[in-house]
This record gives structure tokens, sequence and C-alpha cells, in this order.
């Protein structure tokens, strides 16, 4: 059974000064715009922007076509400005669309920001009311699941306090509680969840694959965790600038995406001779499933694409990879450290680099990436290197216990067995 049904939908707006605020303001500046004068009315700021007086339309999305099914988990990926959020908008109807139409079956709860739909001046417990009844639920049915709500919140202690005091963390857990426990036909939730910690991320996605698989919600997850996506949802779809690209399984809509986003180096900054060329770089899991970042202690590979300009079968090539952060150099990890050069270079290919546990603490690293020929790295030709590169590295149950303390002391994670000797 389609739960959600979408033809051509689409959702246009215009950009800069609609209106005054006041009739007579409107007359004014519509009258100043016959008569090919300036408009009396119209703010400093957008003086010199044309644009902004004539109101130009902007299409956030256009001609999106897609159903979903009961029980299923729908992810929609795409870059910032792709009208990811505003789809859900529409689809949580917020605002109407522009263009299209689209049926909904159900009861829908929407998360789509921090504390939506909640009441600043409210306690936690009148909050979790408020949403019920929106959500069309009587008192007693709000009543049997509010300790369901409360405890999986993590927020008993401060249930009677005005949520207005609470931490962004403690908003989320309440509000994602509050729409994931109230029993709604479809659940759509956008990037907020990343206000919580990783283990209550982890708890969230475990809820929401409990939501659709055991008691058939309907669910859209907007996410940029590719890794949350591809083992979440059933299916993903790809918005690229407000159109939709691909409707697809996971694993191969997501390896698109991440394609789409692999570094491709500015030619101009390049150093070396040229004769080979570090082009496109991408990360992979072990199995080879494309990643847009790092897990702490998960296994990766860096894939960095070469074109052999000219490189003959006796050229021997040694290749670095170096990672910089936290105030030092880290790392610097050169292929004939382990006795490896690399000789008769096909035209096109790629070097691979396979780190078998990624054990430094989670943030944001550079990297760089160094090639040369024929003998030491300081005397021997250097090739065309890229400029570094960034990459961010999200925390984990490192050490296997359930918990993600430690992980944000230091640079290193180091595992080893603690015991007591008598």
């Amino acid at each position: 059974m389609q739960v959600i049904e979408a033809e051509n939908l689409g959702k246009r707006y215009r950009l800069g000064v609609i209106n005054r605020g006041m009739l007579y303001k409107d007359i004014q500046s519509w009258w100043a715009r016959v008569r090919g004068r300036e408009d009396p009315n119209i703010p400093v700021h957008v003086a010199q922007n044309p644009a902004a007086v004539r109101g130009d339309e902007f299409w956030a999305f256009r001609d999106v076509s897609f159903s979903v099914g009961q029980g299923e988990i729908l992810g929609i990926i795409g870059r910032n400005g792709a009208g990811k959020s505003t789809l859900l908008k529409v689809l949580s109807q917020i605002t109407a669309p522009s263009a299209g139409n689209f049926k909904l079956k159900g009861r829908v709860a929407s998360l789509l920001e921090v504390g939506t739909g909640f009441h600043g001046e409210l306690t936690g417990r009148e909050n979790i009311f408020l949403n019920g009844a929106i959500l069309g639920m009587s008192r007693a049915e709000v009543r049997l699941r509010f300790e369901e709500i409360v405890e999986f919140a993590e927020v008993g202690k401060f249930i009677d306090t005005p949520v207005k005091r609470y931490s962004s963390g403690m908003y989320v857990r309440l509000a994602f509680s509050v729409a994931a426990h109230l029993q709604p036909d479809i659940l759509i939730v956008d990037e907020v969840l990343a206000v919580g910690d990783a283990a209550f991320q982890q708890k969230c996605l475990g809820r929401m694959d409990e939501a659709a698989f055991k008691e058939g919600r309907t669910i859209l997850f907007v996410s940029h965790n590719m890794a949350s996506v591809r083992s979440l949802c059933t299916r993903v779809i790809m918005l690229k600038s407000g159109r939709l690209e691909v409707d697809g399984e996971p694993g191969p809509t997501v390896d698109r995406y991440l394609d789409q986003g692999s570094v491709d180096w500015d030619v101009s900054k390049r150093t070396g001779s040229g004769r080979l060329r570090i082009g496109a770089v991408h990360l992979e899991d072990a199995s080879g499933g494309r990643l847009a970042e790092l897990v702490a202690g998960q296994p990766c590979k860096f894939v960095l694409g070469f074109d052999n300009h000219g490189l003959g079968p006796q050229d021997r090539v040694t290749v670095g990879l170096s990672m910089h952060g936290a105030g030092t150099d880290l790392f610097a990890n050169y292929s004939h450290y382990s006795g490896r050069e690399f000789s008769g270079l096909p035209a096109r290919g790629a070097f691979e680099f396979a780190w078998p546990s990624v054990d430094i603490v989670p943030g944001h690293y550079t990297f760089g990436i160094r090639v040369f020929a024929n003998g030491d790295q300081h005397t021997g030709e250097r090739l065309d290197t890229p400029p570094p590169f960034m990459v961010t590295i999200h925390s984990s149950d490192f050490y296997g216990a359930g918990q993600h303390g430690g992980l944000s002391h230091g640079v290193m994670l180091v595992k080893g067995v603690w015991a007591v000797r008598s």
C-alpha cells in the first residue's frame, strides 16, 4: 500500500522584497513602478539590487515525483541547497506546494528542527500532551505512552521544567521521543538528530528501524551521515539542484552521491613535472563502499586516482600519505617504507592505501599526498602533488563496551586490556 504519493511536486519562492507590510506602501511602490520611477519605499540595503526589487523567482525543488510504501524507510540525500528540507516542509504541510500535488495516508509527525512543535514556556510534560493533541491522540493514549517517552528521552529529572531552559541536546531528545512514540503513520525526520551525541543517534536509528519493520510505520529520513543512510534506509532518492536525480537502492545511490563529492584538484596549485598526476580522491570502507567521513576504530581505504602522462616501465614511483591536525603532524606513510615502489603504471589507475583501524580521536583533519620517482624523495623527481584535503573522523563505540568516554582526550586512541595482579 502506498502511503505517500508525490507527482510533479515543486516549490517556488520569490527572492527579495515582496511587500511592504502596509497596503498604502504597496500601492505607492506599484504606482512608482508603473511610472518608471524609483520605489520610494525600497530599503537602503537593497537599493542597488534589482533582483530584490523585482522579487525574482527561485525554485527550491521542481518536478519531483515518487511514492513510498507502508513500512518503508526512504532516505533523502543531496548537497546543501538541493531542496531536501523544503520538500519535507511541503510534505509536512507546513508550506503549500507551488506545483504538482501529493497524497498522504495517516497521521504525520515531523521533526524538522530542534523542538519542532514545542512551546518554550511549557514544561516537557505539557509539551508531550500538546504534541499528542496535535497528532489527534486522546489524553488517555498519550498517558499510556508517557513513561516510555520520558525514559527514551532521558529527561525524567527535568520533565516539569519549561523546555526553554533545556539544552539543544535535551530538546532534541524529547522532541524525537515524542515524535517516534506517539504512533504516527508517517514520521518525517530532518538532519536535526545530528544535534544529539553519538550514543543517542544510534538509539534513534534503532527506534526508527523498529518503528518501520515491527510497527509498519513509514519514515522519511534526511541526513548527511551516509553511513546511517546506507544502513537504515530501504530506498534512497537523491536531489540535485532541486531535481530528482536518482531513486534507487541505498548502496549505489549513496556511492553516486559520494562520487560527486570526490576531491578534484585545482591544477594551478600543483607542483612537479606533470608526468604523473593525482586526480580524484575518495574514501572507501572495508567492503569497497564509499565513505563521506571516517569512523574512529573502523578500517578504511584511501583511493588516489592518477593519470600517467609519460612514465615508462623503468620508472619507479613512491606514493605517500600524511595526516595533520591537533596542532601537529600525526603520521606520514610512504610506500617505500614497506618496500613498495611501483613501476609499469597504466595510463590511468589508482593507488590504494588501506588503513586497518582509524585510531585517532574524532575531529577534523587534513591529509596530504606526495608522489616521486626514481629515488629518495628529496633528490628524486617530484611528480604532481595536490594540496591537502579535509576529512572528518566521527566517534564510535571504539572500546566495544557501549561507552563513548575518552574520545576527546589526546590525539591517539589506544586499545588495551586492564587487569589486577595480586
